[in-house]
């Protein structure tokens, strides 16, 4: 399927791997240019040079914490006349609700929805002046079901999606869609990083914590940062132009709801 677009030009948030990363090849092989962002300079370019190599696609780097307000300068000066914004951050560390007090979840405000809400002001109004744009945000199937452990994600991605509920509906007219996904477990380091605690915390090992996780799935597996990077393309293409202020799940199942 033609996506439509070709030439466009993306920032992507966090993406030297995982679902962020996924997200860039899927709109690398659209045909979009990329400017790619993560903390990590080092596997920023490794993973940029093998898109540019890949799929032959103008890619900018820019080494920067989108949390800090520098950070957030430095990819919206990188960005320019951006058509497409992958909203993009990893996720506060897990705990109990009484392990955490107000630095934390500022912390946690910050990275994953105060930041995601400045880069959307900075450069949607260029997408409305020109009529089209496309926002995707990468929350987290606990906006939808909370899990427990992640109380700091759960509030400040919950967040996030309020804010965007409101004005998603706010900017369709003018072309600019905005839409959440709301990714379950995949096969990415956060995935290993919660897996790990598993392994702590009971003494099992790393294969038998990621077995233990994959029965709970319906679909008896972690998803892939391929799979992951399709969907954001397809919401970011001129096929998606209807789809507005939506949460799209991609979980495999795992979240037990009727709708």
């Amino acid at each position: 399927m033609d996506l439509g677009i070709t030439g466009k030009r993306a920032l992507v948030c966090a993406s030297s791997k995982g679902l962020g990363l996924g997200c860039a090849e899927a709109l690398a092989g659209a045909g979009v240019n990329l400017v790619m962002n993560a903390r990590g300079a080092d596997a920023l370019e490794t993973s940029a040079q093998a898109i540019r190599d890949t799929y032959g696609v103008d890619v900018v780097t820019v080494a920067a914490d989108v949390a800090t307000p520098e950070g957030q300068d430095a990819v919206i000066a990188a960005a320019g006349a951006a058509d497409i914004l992958v909203n993009n951050a990893g996720g506060p560390p897990p705990g109990m609700w009484s392990d955490w007090d107000r630095d934390d979840f500022i912390k946690a405000l910050d990275a994953n929805m105060l930041a995601p809400i400045a880069l959307m002001k900075a450069l949607m109004p260029g997408m409305m002046d020109r009529g089209w744009g496309r926002v995707v945000n990468i929350t987290s199937q606990s906006v939808r079901a909370p899990i427990a452990v992640l109380g700091l994600s759960n509030s400040a991605r919950t967040g996030l999606t309020g804010y965007v509920a409101g004005t998603a509906r706010q900017v369709a007219g003018k072309g600019v869609n905005i839409n959440n996904l709301l990714p379950g477990i995949h096969a990415t380091d956060r995935a290993d990083a919660l897996d790990g605690n598993v392994v702590k915390a009971e003494g099992i090992s790393l294969q038998e914590a990621r077995d233990r996780r994959a029965a709970t799935i319906p679909a008896g597996r972690y998803g892939t940062r391929q799979e992951f990077g399709a969907v954001c393309a397809f919401l970011c293409s001129q096929h998606a132009g209807f789809i507005v202020g939506q949460n799209i799940l991609l979980d495999g199942g795992a979240t037990n709801l009727t709708m």
